[in-house]
């Protein structure tokens, strides 16, 4: 476990933050300074940040471009937004599954939510509590105040399509909510590369952003034993990961995440890993194992 931490700890010291910013949807709330537009571009970021980076970037520089031709402020631009009069102004705006009234659709939730609530924390912090384990409480009542707001404004009558609902996955419906966690890792922690605006919620109890390449490494390292990559695998790899640092563990997301990406662990001939220069039977014998 000692070497373990000891790699883990290394990857995150040597990684690159400024250079790979760059590549990373946080670049867009970067572009602010307050903290209200931070949130707003980071969630919208968040929304449409899967597939590959060269696809989904030029849509959100589009979506950002267009929001500041009426406000230079995303956030005074959606509390404004009126899905009528402003549906030209992001004619032809889609991006793989989202067609362009599901991303008109966003932006009119959003609109909802920031009248009635002034912010995205006040949703989160109206189901969140201190004594929750993780962030999942508040999740999923965020994402729940988000569908049920009536979309008839832009679908001309109140329904959800699929396109509306992948931006919106919910720890209670067992989505590992990959793009959520990374949005309230931006907003929760207070180092690196991520904001730390809501002060509200304690670094550890936010949950790993999962996807197939945490899932690989977590899976090779034996922080879990599931296949499944949904909200108990991600909790499980998050307890592993409190091992190493209780109070940050998401502070290895940056470097399982792209050493992952980066194929540096491709879960086949572990006897040549790069990571730990040992044989997989030593590894399996002396890193930290759940279950």
């Amino acid at each position: 476990m000692k070497t373990l931490k000891s790699v883990l700890d290394r990857l995150y010291a040597e990684y690159d933050f400024a250079a790979r910013m760059l590549f990373d949807p946080i670049e867009f709330p970067h572009r602010y300074t307050d903290p209200a537009d931070i949130e707003v571009t980071g969630f919208i970021s968040c929304c449409l940040a899967y597939g590959k980076v060269e696809l989904f970037k030029p849509v959100l520089e589009s979506i950002f471009d267009r929001m500041s031709r009426k406000e230079k402020s995303p956030r005074d631009f959606l509390l404004r937004f009126d899905a009528g009069k402003q549906r030209d102004l992001f004619a032809g705006v889609q991006y793989r599954f989202n067609r362009n009234g599901d991303i008109l659709s966003l932006f009119h939730v959003l609109h909802r939510l920031l009248s009635r609530h002034g912010s995205l924390e006040a949703v989160f912090m109206k189901h969140y509590s201190k004594s929750d384990s993780t962030v999942g409480g508040g999740l999923t009542g965020l994402v729940e105040e988000a569908l049920s707001i009536d979309t008839s404004p832009v679908y001309g009558e109140n329904r959800k399509p699929y396109g509306f609902l992948q931006f919106f996955p919910s720890p209670g419906r067992g989505s590992a909510c990959k793009r959520m966690n990374l949005f309230l890792r931006w907003m929760v922690r207070d180092r690196d590369i991520d904001f730390g605006i809501w002060k509200g919620v304690s670094k550890n109890k936010l949950v790993i952003p999962l996807d197939t390449h945490i899932a690989r490494i977590a899976k090779c390292l034996g922080f879990t034993k599931r296949s499944s990559q949904d909200w108990k695998t991600a909790v499980e790899i998050t307890d592993a990961l409190k091992q190493f640092d209780p109070g940050d563990p998401l502070k290895y997301d940056f470097a399982l995440c792209h050493q992952g990406i980066s194929k540096v662990c491709t879960g086949v001939r572990c006897a040549e890993c790069r990571l730990f220069g040992r044989k997989r039977k030593e590894r399996e014998d002396r890193s930290y194992r759940t279950g």
